[in-house]
């Protein structure tokens, strides 16, 4: 037994704690060693959650407005309640996504140019933060719908812009808007799976040209 075992023991210390200590400093200087300093830990990279889509299906949408066209079914329509909103003002909501389509619909009375000019300026005012806006032209003169589809890339608080007429009495604006803050890498994979529901709401989207509708336009307009 070593002088500091004697001390120690003197001092009612186990003999095994040594055992013990020793065991211990030996697995540490394992560890130690097996460290290569030449080996640098990165951080995890950012990841996000992992959504879970709905399958593609989708409802007639008909109302009192001039305009018909299919909805997704995990989609709900709600009219705009803001102040100043008018009666064709609707919000296409996507509650699992936390989006809305905002539909803006305007009577046309010789100021078709007024409005293509507000829309271009209101798409345009996401230069700033996008990186490009795309745009696709829609044309279907069988059914007399036309228009100009905006994708705009990068962290725009818009990220899908159109406008629809049929060049003489209706004209339809539309926004899609996250109740979030821009990111596109966290919203990207959503944008890209809305986008086809947009996209399909356009290629069957119509005009209502019957007498209670050109009725309802004109009164839209005078409010």
């Amino acid at each position: 037994m070593t002088a500091i075992q004697t001390s120690l023991n003197k001092k009612n210390i186990p003999v095994n704690f040594f055992s013990r200590l020793f065991i211990l400093l030996f697995f540490i200087s394992l560890i130690s060693c097996g460290n290569d300093d030449g080996i640098a830990i990165a951080p995890k990279p950012r990841a996000y959650f992992r959504l879970t889509f709905p399958q593609k299906k989708y409802v007639q949408y008909d109302s009192l407005c001039p305009f018909s066209f299919e909805m997704p079914v995990y989609s709900k329509m709600d009219n705009d309640k803001n102040y100043g909103a008018e009666p064709c003002w609707l919000n296409l909501n996507f509650p699992s996504f936390n989006g809305t389509l905002h539909l803006s619909y305007k009577a046309v009375s010789n100021n078709l140019k007024d409005y293509l000019e507000d829309t271009y300026t209101l798409a345009s005012k996401h230069q700033i933060k996008a990186s490009g806006i795309e745009e696709q032209q829609v044309s279907r003169s069988a059914d007399k719908v036309y228009g100009l589809v905006y994708e705009i890339k990068g962290n725009a608080a818009s990220s899908f812009q159109f406008f629809l007429t049929d060049s003489t009495n209706h004209f339809i604006r539309g926004a899609l808007y996250f109740n979030a803050v821009p990111n596109t890498d966290s919203i990207s994979p959503v944008v890209q799976f809305i986008k086809k529901d947009i996209y399909h709401m356009i290629a069957t989207f119509k005009w209502k040209n019957d007498a209670a509708s050109r009725s309802f336009a004109k009164t839209v307009h005078k409010k």
